[in-house]
């Protein structure tokens, strides 16, 4: 997991509708950045569905919400669809940005050890400055955890 206080490092990927986005692009608004596991799975998908609940109270508070997983466009446009989620879902099929933010770690996955995300959310400043990093976040319960930061 990366520092607070350090800049958060620039990247660009596809989003859900196949447009390219940088994180540099949200400069001026608050950033809550989370990596999560997989499209459609219970605890990814009830953190996403708690997301788009709070985000207008979000948005009221110049703050925009960007997930990160390994998925494809295609799963993530479905996915948003699905749940009517109104914020960035993000494609680092390549693991290139959660390798980055230090979000791919082993993890012990029913007495086996894989390699895989855990689940980690960064608010981000208005001039691109990681203000607060929470690594394995509970999925329900993180979207409140980080309203109630900004």
């Amino acid at each position: 997991m990366l520092s607070t206080d350090t800049q958060a490092p620039d990247f660009t990927l596809l989003d859900q509708d196949g447009q390219t986005r940088r994180l540099s692009d949200f400069r001026g608004q608050k950033v809550v950045l989370y990596f999560y596991s997989k499209d459609n799975t219970s605890g990814c998908t009830k953190q996403a569905c708690a997301f788009a609940d709070l985000y207008p109270h979000f948005t009221e508070r110049g703050a925009v919400v960007v997930g990160i997983s390994k998925d494809s466009v295609e799963s993530h446009r479905r996915f948003a669809d699905k749940h009517s989620l109104p914020f960035v879902l993000l494609s680092d099929s390549d693991l290139s940005v959660a390798k980055l933010y230090d979000v791919w770690h082993e993890k012990n996955m029913y007495g086996k050890k894989v390699m895989g995300v855990v689940r980690t959310t960064y608010l981000i400043d208005s001039n691109g400055l990681i203000v607060k990093a929470f690594g394995k976040v509970k999925a329900a319960e993180n979207p409140s955890q980080m309203l109630d930061e900004i």
